[in-house]
């Protein structure tokens, strides 16, 4: 059971670097303005999306090896 925990930490933090890695440019200077940006409600909404889609990408991928009984829990 432990090993479950450890599998799903570890690809929360890469699927969150990840997706962070790729957007932040997009988000930084396409969606808002440099000025919008610095202000730290927008940064926070924009980290809030980050980790809700990892936790998204993550319960996805557990699910998907638990079906194809890769995962055993």
């Amino acid at each position: 059971m432990e090993n479950i925990w450890i599998i799903a930490i570890v690809l929360f933090l890469i699927i969150t670097f990840l997706y962070w890695k790729i957007s932040r440019d997009y988000f930084k200077n396409e969606v808002v303005s440099k000025g919008m940006w610095k202000q730290w409600g927008t940064r926070l909404f924009y980290w809030q999306g980050v980790i809700f889609v990892g936790i998204g990408v993550t319960f996805l991928i557990i699910f998907l090896l638990k079906s194809i009984n890769v995962l055993k829990f």
